[in-house]
């Protein structure tokens, strides 16, 4: 079941086509990746599925029903431009975060309380923001975004100014959040994050999405039948007795033996090439090479 469903989503700003006929479809339950450029078109998205504007044309669907200004309760977002006004103090304002969102004060500062404890910034409950690092700024912000436990949570470039350690942890977070029932939409350049978190992606560039699906089956559809193969010895044994249509892409000298890339004409050739060699050599590495996110995204937009 889809938790969200955008469905030929355009919107023009002045002469800018900034969406064009975008259709995604969200399933709940899953971390969603949503892919593109700069100024393809992503935040636009993001920002009429959150009804700060609205569609040209075009509908969305959230929980099955038609977006209505009473969904805003159940969508939680965390924009890549942060906005805590700098003069107040933390937990004020984090207070009043919360109670936009549905909370009572004495809940709000109850919930509060433990999440400050976890993310180490207790504190600063009573230091104005602007005393606050850009990376402490964002915990703040990422705890009250997730607090009124919505179905929907959007984040856009949630690991903006993390350092390593605090992007493990907010990582394991939303994994953390999806696992409890939370439907994620997650936006971001960073490809390796895709492929560790997301289920499912959608690419979109120069205002249309060009690619969907789930992050498993995306990676496999682009495959290129390459493997790796290391080996004993050196290049000849591959040269000698390998059928001419196994490719030899690329061959190179090891620490110990040697490394090629060869190119097979079908999967199934797979298993007479891991033959031949182990009948005259010992293999020490063989396994398929399957495109990481970030060759499909650069391969699809410089090709679009």
């Amino acid at each position: 079941m889809d938790l969200l469903v955008a469905e030929n989503i355009s919107k023009t700003f002045a002469k800018h086509r900034a969406l064009n006929n975008v259709s995604i479809n969200v399933p709940e339950g899953s971390i969603y990746g949503l892919l593109g450029p700069n100024g393809a078109g992503k935040t636009t998205l993001i920002r009429i599925i959150n009804q700060i504007t609205g569609p040209d044309t075009g509908s969305i669907i959230l929980n099955g029903e038609p977006l209505h200004p009473n969904h805003i309760a159940n969508i939680g977002y965390l924009p890549e431009e942060r906005g805590l006004y700098k003069k107040m103090k933390v937990g004020e304002q984090a207070i009043y975060l919360a109670m936009l969102k549905g909370l009572s004060k004495r809940d709000a500062i109850s919930q509060l309380k433990v999440w400050f404890e976890k993310y180490d910034i207790a504190p600063w409950w009573d230091k104005k923001v602007e005393e606050l690092s850009k990376g402490m700024a964002q915990k703040v912000q990422f705890i009250v975004t997730i607090l009124h436990k919505p179905k929907l949570l959007i984040f856009d470039e949630p690991f903006s100014g993390f350092d390593p350690i605090n992007q493990e942890l907010l990582k394991a977070e939303i994994l953390g959040l999806r696992d409890e029932g939370a439907t994620v939409i997650f936006s971001t350049h960073n490809m390796a994050s895709v492929e560790e978190i997301c289920d499912h992606i959608a690419l979109i560039n120069k205002s249309e999405k060009i690619l969907e699906g789930s992050v498993s089956e995306i990676r496999d559809t682009y495959k290129k039948g390459t493997y790796e193969l290391e080996y004993d010895g050196n290049e000849i044994i591959l040269e000698k007795f390998l059928p001419s249509n196994f490719k030899i892409v690329e061959k190179n000298k090891i620490t110990q033996g040697h490394r090629s890339i060869i190119k097979l004409p079908s999967p199934k050739d797979a298993n007479e090439l891991l033959r031949i060699m182990m009948e005259h050599t010992n293999i020490r590495l063989f396994k398929e090479i399957i495109p990481s996110m970030n060759e499909i995204f650069i391969n699809k937009v410089t090709q679009d």
